[in-house]
């Protein structure tokens, strides 16, 4: 039987820690990503109505080597916080490798979470986590039709639905994140 000891994503994780991106693009990247998250927020009034009760709180986002401070607004949306803002809470990716979070996600589940701080406030996110869902066929219906984008968003549900399945039958991943390769079954010797 042999191991293969490698991740597939091995290469990016390696990637990530050695290479540090120029300070303008990791804040133009937080920025966009606020943006994101405000304009999914702005989609479900309940979002914001539970945001704003922890409004002026900070919450501490960190995976691996990338890390965003969010303060709740007075409107129930997200904006950075000020550079040394003391977080209320702390959400740490708690797996390290890309492929877990990854796997964790295409399966319908969140990655492993490492949270202290503000009870309340994770009860809060967490419901966000569990309840609030980017429209993706809407947005898409804005740019290009509602037909269009329709079928656009039902390709793509059929291709998760694949990978989904793949996943499932492929071969589990350990803890370390090594692989295990079925053996490979030797050729039939030829009778004499």
């Amino acid at each position: 039987m042999r191991t293969n000891t490698t991740s597939p994503f091995s290469f990016l994780q390696s990637l990530a820690t050695r290479f540090q991106p120029p300070a303008w693009v990791v804040d133009e990247g937080q920025q966009k990503l606020v943006l994101f998250l405000n304009h999914v927020l702005m989609q479900e009034k309940e979002a914001q109505n539970r945001l704003l009760r922890k409004k002026g709180s900070v919450v501490h986002v960190r995976w691996g080597v990338f890390a965003l401070d969010l303060l709740i607004t007075p409107a129930g949306l997200l904006d950075r916080a000020a550079p040394g803002a003391k977080p209320d809470l702390l959400l740490a990716v708690a797996a390290e490798s890309p492929s877990v979070v990854v796997q964790s996600v295409l399966a319908g589940k969140p990655p492993p979470v490492k949270i202290e701080g503000d009870v309340q406030l994770a009860a809060e996110l967490g419901w966000l986590a569990d309840n609030l869902r980017w429209d993706v066929e809407e947005d898409l219906s804005r740019l290009i039709g509602d037909v269009p984008a329709h079928t656009l968003a039902g390709f793509a549900r059929q291709a998760m639905a694949g990978l989904r399945q793949f996943l499932a039958q492929a071969p589990a991943a350990s803890a370390s994140g090594a692989v295990t390769v079925p053996p490979v079954p030797e050729p039939p010797k030829a009778s004499s």
